[in-house]
């Protein structure tokens, strides 16, 4: 119960110790407490859930583990609760394409990464050629992926925010005209601060090794 998704943004993401990583979606917390091994304790793993179910999980799962440099934030992808530039990697499994406001999504993003910071993260796509009602059409042969873009959307609105070197590179096919996709980007180095855009109502919940 500790990981589902569509793919393995760690196995793509390179960490480096004492950096900090955000997990979009974060579930059980499975790849957050992997990035928080990868960071060291110099550096700090985020995951960021809208359910109290899977941050209760993911406490859970933390306490086991011993992991005492992970924090756990309720709320949504589309208003990450953290500080303009304070991230320097973003991972998520199988999330982006579940999000009403994509845009949003990706400006969040290009928010909280500080200039060079990077983005690792496993996602369905569908094919250029594919219309929005032949992607919802495919949702019954494969869940959850009525709602994602296609590769000229996903790499448009990663531009779109400031992000640079762009790439989408198929892991596999999910069903016929979608697939489960590694995304990589970056922030550039020149790449000014936006104004912190922070949801006040949104809270960190409680977390294993305090907050930081």
């Amino acid at each position: 119960m500790a990981s589902l998704g569509c793919g393995n943004p760690i196995a793509v993401a390179d960490l480096r110790k004492g950096e900090r990583v955000l997990d979009l979606g974060s579930g059980g917390g499975l790849d957050v407490l992997l990035s928080a091994k990868r960071v060291g304790l110099t550096g700090r793993a985020f995951g960021l859930d809208m359910t109290d179910e899977m941050l209760a999980l993911a406490q859970r799962n933390a306490a086991t583990a011993g992991a005492t440099n992970v924090e756990w934030l309720k709320g949504h992808i589309e208003a990450i609760p953290l500080p303009a530039a304070s991230i320097d990697f973003v991972i998520s499994n199988c999330v982006v394409n579940l999000a009403a406001d994509k845009p949003a999504v990706f400006r969040e993003i290009a928010r909280v990464l500080r200039p060079g910071g990077r983005i690792g993260i496993t996602d369905i796509v569908a094919d250029d050629a594919l219309t929005a009602e032949q992607r919802a059409e495919r949702s019954s042969y494969a869940g959850c992926i009525a709602r994602a873009l296609t590769f000229s959307e996903f790499r448009f609105g990663l531009e779109a925010v400031g992000l640079t070197e762009v790439s989408l590179t198929v892991s596999h096919a999910a069903t016929e005209g979608m697939y489960s996709v590694i995304v990589k980007s970056r922030k550039g180095l020149g790449v000014g601060l936006e104004s912190p855009t922070e949801a006040a109502s949104v809270q960190p919940c409680g977390c294993a090794g305090g907050s930081q």
